[in-house]
């Protein structure tokens, strides 16, 4: 048997993501219940067949669509902690960019991982833990460094509270959208959240910024 070639190798890559992109837009319009492996392979111009061969079924695509996102979102959180002036700014960046990923999915996604697709979930967090509580772990200990949040605060129990916080903020039983707009738990969660940990120079940046929510 020849050895793959490091072109066939990266052609293949190229092949799997380009199936997992299809995937993932079509799960974001539609949500997952409804998206099946014919109707990834007629939007993208394949055979089914040529998806079961990278795919063996579609939890394995839901795997794979999740976990390219998850490091898409670690990547962008990264490069916004670095790039940004200050934390605050940061978080609002982050805050925005989370909003505006909700408003582009189909709000059946969360109901049908949780009711259907369970086991995709549980071996997720195996390989990528929680992401929310490793960004606010990051976070915090940034803001510490900056002077914008207070020395004396947990990050251990904070940057859990992080991911709490997220969670409850999507909580579509708790805040149903008809009654509540995504713009205003962030506001009354988040915001205050962050102001009860900050010192007085990052009570003046979140003042500054509140209204770019």
């Amino acid at each position: 048997m020849h050895p793959i070639s490091r072109s066939t190798m990266n052609q293949m890559d190229e092949y799997d993501a380009r199936i997992i992109a299809g995937a993932a837009e079509l799960f974001s319009v539609y949500g997952i219940r409804a998206v099946t492996m014919d109707t990834i392979a007629s939007h993208l111009g394949i055979s089914k067949r040529s998806i079961y061969e990278r795919f063996i079924d579609k939890d394995t695509m839901l795997y794979a669509v999740l976990d390219s996102m998850m490091t898409k979102q670690r990547e962008r959180i990264n490069y916004i902690l670095e790039s940004a002036p200050d934390v605050i700014s940061a978080i609002f960046t982050i805050m925005r960019m989370g909003r505006d990923h909700v408003a582009t999915m189909n709000p059946l996604i969360s109901a049908d991982l949780k009711k259907y697709h369970s086991k995709v979930m549980s071996r997720l967090r195996e390989k990528c833990g929680h992401p929310d509580q490793e960004a606010g772990t990051k976070i915090l200990e940034k803001g510490i460094s900056q002077g914008i949040f207070r020395e004396t605060i947990n990050t251990e129990i904070l940057s859990r509270a992080f991911r709490g916080i997220a969670a409850l903020a999507g909580d579509e039983e708790l805040f149903p959208p008809e009654l509540f707009e995504p713009r205003d738990i962030i506001r009354n969660i988040m915001v205050n959240f962050m102001r009860g940990i900050s010192t007085a120079r990052g009570v003046e940046l979140i003042d500054s910024m509140e209204n770019e929510i």
